[in-house]
């Protein structure tokens, strides 16, 4: 098998072995495999390439044509195809760094800072060092290698070195051992995970859709009262209507707190594999709460924090960082806690929680919460900042047919959001599976028939 040639320069492979748990590796582990599978140095079936990160001094370097991958996007689009970038870089900025204009189809695997994060490049572009970047060759699937890293997460941070930051050299990079099936077994595993995330997109986008239809009912209540802005207090408001405060109409709290030992609430040693879901701010996103990843706590340590439980209409805001995420408890929500890091509002008989949480998530009111929130260093938002949110109120018939027009988009979000974690659970079931050869494709595709 001819050797691809590596463009990264620097010290060569590690000979050391660091195996993995599945299908990758750091050197040749020789553990055995299932027919039609073999251990195949990553290097000998495709061409590795850093990144480079041009002058920030040199202004003529950024704001171009060439999309640039850095940290955020690998952590914002972990396991995507993607087609546009945080940040652009010149052709300028290109030639005089070490930075490489890389092909469609290359797969970035993040390896500093928050590494393991997984992005494949839908058009030519260019990445920072931060990544380690694969170009396929045809022995290998670029699809069906994002799948196999996607599954690795966990041992690719276990290559990871570092006292301070966690880094994958390239030493060990070069080393890479995959266990692959020939070509065509590739291609036909990584057609039955597609058509899983296939699915899920498709979701995604009507989801998108549902919202921005949802966004338009409440910009037409506000044009047909006239309502020119929802903070300023001398700006007008119709007849019956009122301007308020978030505090008049509900009750805001703080989430369950994760301190030491002594007198604790929530110890970190408290979450479990199963229990009670604990919503925390990376769980929180817009008007929905994220069930991947999510913390779970003992049902007596429920039962103990029962006040901090949750209850269907309550909203739930992120206390520190991005204060601007908020999400709305739903039916099959109710009875999880508000953990760290999280506040609750509970809407009280004046309003309907389905239009309020609507109503603050109107750009006038994030951008008001954005710049009321403290912190030299990071945004911290807390109770009293919540109750002085302003509120402008339509009467109690207005407010009941926005929210009888917002219920049926809200409802169908929420079943494509519950849909694609299903889609997503049986994804990374089948995933490990597929790719160490222990599910044959065709059992796995009458599976996915099924659920798709």
């Amino acid at each position: 098998m001819p050797r691809t040639e590596t463009r990264t320069g620097g010290r060569p492979a590690t000979t050391g072995v660091i195996a993995g748990q599945g299908v990758l590796s750091v050197g040749n582990p020789a553990s055995p495999t299932v027919d039609g599978f073999k251990w195949v140095q990553l290097t000998d079936v495709a061409r590795l390439e850093s990144g480079h990160t041009p002058s920030r001094s040199k202004p003529e370097y950024w704001n171009g044509d060439v999309p640039w991958i850095g940290i955020r996007d690998a952590t914002g689009n972990h396991g995507r195809v993607i087609f546009k970038t945080k940040q652009w870089i010149t052709v300028e900025g290109l030639a005089n760094s070490s930075a490489r204009l890389l092909p469609a189809g290359t797969v970035c695997l993040s390896r500093t800072a928050s590494v393991g994060y997984v992005v494949t490049m839908g058009i030519p572009m260019a990445t920072s060092q931060d990544f380690v970047n694969w170009v396929c060759g045809p022995e290998i699937s670029s699809t069906y290698l994002r799948y196999l890293l996607l599954a690795e997460q966990e041992t690719v941070r276990r290559f990871a070195h570092g006292s301070t930051h966690q880094t994958v050299y390239f030493p060990e990079a070069k080393a890479f051992h995959v266990c692959l099936p020939e070509r065509q077994q590739q291609d036909a595993i990584a057609e039955v995970l597609g058509a899983l995330d296939d699915k899920i997109a498709v979701n995604d986008r009507i989801a998108s859709t549902t919202s921005d239809l949802a966004r338009a009912i409440m910009d037409q209540l506000w044009t047909e009262g006239c309502v020119t802005s929802l903070v300023r207090g001398d700006a007008a408001v119709p007849h019956g209507w009122q301007r308020t405060t978030l505090g008049s109409l509900c009750a805001t709290g703080g989430g369950a707190i994760q301190t030491g030992p002594f007198g604790s609430q929530l110890h970190a040693s408290d979450y479990v594999d199963s229990g009670i879901p604990s919503v925390m701010p990376q769980n929180i996103g817009d008007n929905r709460i994220g069930e991947e990843g999510i913390a779970r706590i003992t049902a007596a340590d429920a039962e103990r924090l029962s006040k901090y439980l949750l209850k269907e209409g309550d909203i739930v805001y992120s206390r520190r960082g991005d204060v601007k995420r908020r999400a709305l408890v739903r039916k099959y929500e109710a009875g999880w806690l508000c953990g760290t890091g999280c506040l609750r509002v509970r809407v009280g008989t004046a309003t309907e929680p389905l239009f309020m949480s609507y109503y603050l998530g109107e750009p006038e009111i994030q951008e008001w919460i954005a710049q009321h929130a403290v912190g030299a260093t990071m945004p911290n938002l807390n109770t009293a900042i919540l109750g002085e949110v302003p509120v402008v109120l339509p009467p109690c018939h207005e407010v009941h047919r926005v929210n009888e027009r917002l219920s049926g988009l809200d409802a169908m979000a929420a079943h494509l959001q519950h849909e694609n974690h299903t889609l997503a659970e049986l994804r990374d079931t089948l995933l490990p599976q597929l790719l160490s050869g222990k599910l044959h494709v065709k059992d796995a595709v009458r599976t996915v028939e099924e659920a798709v």
